[in-house]
Order: C-alpha cells, then sequence, then structure tokens
C-alpha cells in the first residue's frame, strides 16, 4: 500500500513537510498548500521547484488537493474551467496523475434532484476539459456538495465513466450517511482512499477510533487491488495543551494535540497500526 498524505497540515513550508513525510516514512503528498498558497494559485515555475524538492527527497505528488467543484453550482463555471485548465498544467509539472475535485455546492433551498441534470452536464464539461492531459478527475464525496451521499456519487460515475472515486469514511459520517453502506455501494469503484475517522457527532479522531470501519474497510481495498491512500489528518490542535494537561480542572479533548507536526505524526501512526 503506497500512504500519502495532506502535508500542508503538518507545516506550512515545503521543508517541513518533507520532513514529516520522511519521519513518517510515506510516498509522498497530496498537495493542497505549500508556504502559504494553494495549489490552484501556484505558477509553473514554483511547482518545477516543489518537484526538484520532492524528488531530491525520494517523494512525489500523488494527487493535486485542488477546490475544483467547490463553488456554488450558479457560481461562475467559465472561470472554474479556466481554474482546471490551469490546474492540469500544474499537474503536468509536478508529473502528478490524480485532481481531486467535488460536484458543486447546490444553491439554497434547491432540491438534489432539480440539479442533477446541470451537475452532471458541467461534470461532463470537466471530464472534456482534462481528456487527453493525462491526469485523472477523481470525486470526493463531501459535506454540503451535491455529491454527498453514497447514491449520488455512484450516480456521478455512472454518469461520467471517467471520474475516479475518492472516498472519505469522515466526511459520511458528517453527512449521516451510513460507511458501511457508502462502502457496500462504491467500494468496488473505489480508487483511492482519505485516511479520515468520525465519531458520530462528526468530530474527526485518528484512524481506527471512530466508527468508520476504517480497518475492514481498508482490508476490503487490499483485497481489491487498491494501492493508494491518503491520510488527511483533521485533528484538533492547542498550543497550549501540555499547559492544560497540568490543570486537572480544565477538560481536555480525548484526542488533541500540542503541535501540528503531532497531529500529522499521530494520524500517520493510526494508520499503520491499521494496516
Amino acid at each position: 500500500m503506497h500512504i500519502y498524505a495532506f502535508s500542508d497540515e503538518a507545516a506550512s513550508r515545503m521543508e517541513g513537510q518533507i520532513a514529516a513525510m520522511k519521519r513518517n516514512g510515506l510516498d509522498g503528498t497530496e498537495i493542497r498548500g505549500v508556504d502559504g498558497q494553494n495549489v490552484s494559485t501556484l505558477t509553473r515555475s514554483k511547482a518545477a521547484d516543489i518537484k526538484r524538492m520532492l524528488k531530491e527527497n525520494g517523494l512525489s505528488v500523488w494527487s493535486i488537493g485542488s477546490p475544483i467543484g467547490k463553488i456554488p453550482l450558479d457560481g461562475d463555471f467559465a472561470a472554474h474551467l479556466e481554474l482546471l485548465r490551469h490546474l492540469l498544467d500544474i499537474a503536468n509539472e509536478l508529473e502528478c496523475g490524480n485532481l481531486r475535485m467535488f460536484s458543486f455546492y447546490l444553491p439554497k433551498d434547491a432540491r438534489p434532484e432539480d440539479c442533477q441534470n446541470q451537475v452532471i452536464d458541467y461534470l461532463g464539461r470537466m471530464a472534456e476539459t482534462a481528456a487527453g492531459s493525462g491526469v485523472a478527475l477523481c470525486h470526493e464525496n463531501e459535506k454540503g456538495i451535491y455529491g454527498e451521499n453514497a447514491a449520488r456519487c455512484a450516480q456521478i460515475l455512472d454518469a461520467v465513466p471517467s471520474l475516479r472515486c475518492v472516498f472519505d469514511p469522515a466526511n459520511f459520517i458528517q453527512c449521516g450517511q451510513d460507511v458501511a453502506e457508502a462502502w457496500a455501494l462504491l467500494g468496488r469503484r473505489v480508487y483511492y482512499m482519505h485516511i479520515k475517522d468520525a465519531l458520530a457527532d462528526g468530530t474527526v479522531v485518528p484512524a481506527g477510533r471512530g466508527i468508520g470501519h476504517l480497518k475492514e474497510l481498508l482490508g476490503d481495498f487490499a483485497a481489491r487491488g487498491g494501492e493508494a491512500v491518503s491520510v488527511e489528518p483533521h485533528l484538533q490542535v492547542f498550543e497550549g495543551l501540555s499547559n492544560l494537561e497540568r490543570d486537572h480542572k480544565t477538560p481536555v479533548p480525548r484526542f488533541a494535540y500540542p503541535s501540528s507536526d503531532a497531529a500529522f505524526d499521530a494520524a500517520c501512526q493510526a494508520l499503520k497500526a491499521l494496516l
């Protein structure tokens, strides 16, 4: 199993991200933020510098953690297509074959079934834009977008066959979607997983500590030939945690960490324990 991560959760600067990935024995990054910049604002020159730094350290970019499709359905779609074209160029510069994307926020009070045709049309046009680029568009389930539940994710994949499936257990939990049912519907189509678990109230916790069935999912994913996962920590960081822990009158969340590095390491270690 190849293990990647949203390394910007360990550090903002690429040097810190590289140190965190090497410390945890990862294969590379799902790149989202570098030096305070979102990946969507990178120039090709900056991307070339990042690629060089990663290669020098035996690391690579697995996927572009892009914001594509994370806009209102009634937003400026033409401008969004231009952003997609730019990100496809960045992906090629980074020698990255995948781009994570979403399926749009619906207008307030709109019924999903009334938005279906427009969502599918837009996703189809995005797929046409990416055709021939060498970069696969990978749809992630996310709270509040059209494809927030398993049934609509399956509908999207049926309608736009070139899209690949990213499965995020915690995001399903936060939408009230039973993860086991989601896996039963989507598991055979999952291209890669985001390693993120959550409690019933939506609080993100290390893999295996929530209700996301991560151990079972990972076993089935591997048995089906799955080869890549991406750690997305999203764990609580409290800079003053060490002081709080000495004050027994102050309740401390069970899964809270004194630094971004510590939270990142805990997320990686939890995954490895399950594997």
